[in-house]
């Protein structure tokens, strides 16, 4: 699959119309779909509804956007206007939004080309896109192993070029994790840079929304298009949004007349890093070294709690904001209860599924009387302590670098049963959200199985720029963003 900039030239220079290329992006979905099962939805309807919208500007001889005609994979926890919106849970199996999220809003402003929406964990929750309600989507590498998650359907649907870019979301990891697993880029940007109106609500301090792409460029652009103050976004942040794309130029590896300070988050190396991936992210630190970076060594002594904090911060305010799936307003309802009681209780039973009845009763649990400030205060306590963290170490060095995942793609079933070593797979990711700052996954190599291997930069607050520049240049120098699976 082509780059949005490729296309872009193709569609201008007419060489191809936009209905031509969604319709290759779905011919791609129905040939793959049986072996990948990204997708929970396929808008083949509204995608070439978009694309002849695309073709009749250009007929006209309008100018376009560079994310026009663009096919684009949408996870199925944003509401879109009369397209059912699952979050791949039974619980909103038949829920259609009224109205459309600020992202799909903003892409379809800008001639974006929906070809559907993609598989996910249930409501977000969990690393391997299993706990999915409807399928298990598979890594288009080994279709035996998983893609990650929670948005893997987003990942492993752009690294099986079903779509040219995807949007995903991220509480924990849940963009990066699955990029490095499909090896693709994905980036978190910084907390309320994008909007969440129409998001459905994990953890609200923690969500954000970003771009899947096979290309540092591409994400640069997609993200572009989504980032920006919205007022229907409490949380929105009012910042001037730079060209993310202008500045990307390889080898550039310098800021402000100076080489670029990188530093390598100490405590993410060590005990249960495979070893295959520590070698991989340390020859991609000797690049950055070889492009121009000073490397420095950095210490996150905090870096550690994140784990423990996340995992009482997330299910509590996922408690809350889950209570309002009681059957009543929108969603299934347990017909067969006997009064209002009965039918909350026996809709949640079998609307939610077993990983998000565990985040719902351990968040319910940490907020009870008498545990509030033994466990969530605390893990609050600890949340500033991490940022505090990462502030400081932001006075040294302009980016940081660290292992995406301690593994690679593990098999499909294989942490099923065991929820601590699923929890543990976003030991180096879920500090990053903690303290709402950016953080990418480019692909940076492959292990002995021929899976890829994801390095993580994480850059100080709105610093994307940052982000962008040093993982293209990265990019540029190495091919590995170049090798696609044979599927």
């Amino acid at each position: 699959m082509a780059s949005i900039r490729e296309l872009h030239e193709q569609l201008v220079k007419k060489e191809r119309s936009a209905v031509e290329i969604a319709q290759e992006a779905l011919k791609r979905i129905e040939t793959l779909e049986p072996k990948v099962q990204s997708f929970l939805c396929v808008t083949a309807e509204k995608a070439m509804e978009q694309a002849r919208a695309v073709d009749a500007k250009i007929s006209a001889g309008e100018e376009i956007g560079m994310l026009a005609g663009i096919p684009i994979g949408i996870k199925d926890n944003m509401c879109t206007k009369g397209i059912a919106t699952t979050c791949a849970s039974r619980i909103l199996e038949n829920f259609v939004p009224p109205y459309e999220s600020t992202v799909t809003q903003k892409l379809f402003d800008a001639g974006a080309v929906m070809v559907g929406k993609t598989n996910l964990d249930e409501f977000a929750m969990g690393g391997s896109t299993e706990t999915s309600a409807y399928k298990k989507t598979a890594n288009p590498w080994d279709l035996s192993r998983v893609p990650g998650g929670s948005s893997g359907g987003s990942a492993a649907a752009v690294a099986a070029g079903e779509c040219v870019v995807s949007i995903g979301s991220d509480t924990g990891g849940s963009i990066r994790q699955p990029a490095s697993f499909c090896g693709v880029v994905g980036i978190k940007p910084t907390y309320g840079l994008v909007s969440r109106y129409g998001l459905v609500a994990f953890a609200s301090s923690l969500d954000q929304i970003g771009p899947f792409s096979r290309s540092v460029e591409d994400s640069a652009i997609l993200l572009n298009a989504i980032a920006g103050y919205d007022p229907k976004d409490s949380t929105s942040l009012k910042v001037e949004i730079p060209d993310y794309a202008t500045n990307l130029k390889p080898g550039s590896m310098s800021y402000n007349g100076r080489k670029i300070r990188i530093g390598i988050i100490k405590e993410t190396f060590g005990e249960g890093l495979d070893a295959t991936v520590e070698q991989s992210v340390n020859t991609a630190i000797e690049k950055l070294k070889e492009l121009g970076a000073e490397i420095v060594e950095i210490s996150c002594p905090r870096f550690r709690y994140g784990l423990p904090s996340y995992y009482i911060i997330a299910p509590s305010e996922a408690s809350a904001n889950l209570a309002r799936y009681d059957g009543v307003k929108y969603g299934m309802r347990a017909e067969d209860a006997e009064n209002l009681l009965s039918m909350y209780t026996r809709t949640r039973a079998n609307g939610f599924g077993a990983e998000v009845k565990r985040r719902i009763m351990i968040g319910t649990y940490a907020l009870s009387s008498g545990y509030y400030d033994a466990y969530y205060l605390k893990a609050q306590k600890v949340r500033t302590l991490i940022k505090q963290d990462f502030e400081s170490a932001f006075e040294k060095v302009d980016v940081l670098v660290s292992p995406v995942a301690p593994t690679t793609a593990f098999k499909a079933g294989e942490k099923t049963t065991d929820p601590l070593s699923m929890y543990l797979i976003d030991l180096m990711t879920i500090p990053v959200n903690l303290a709402g700052l950016p953080g990418i996954s480019v692909p940076c190599g492959f292990d002995n199985e021929g899976m890829p291997i994801g390095l993580q930069l994480v850059g100080n607050a709105l610093r994307e720029d940052l982000l962008f520049q040093v993982a293209y240049a990265y990019e540029q120098a190495t091919d590995w963003h170049s090798r696609e699976p044979k599927i």
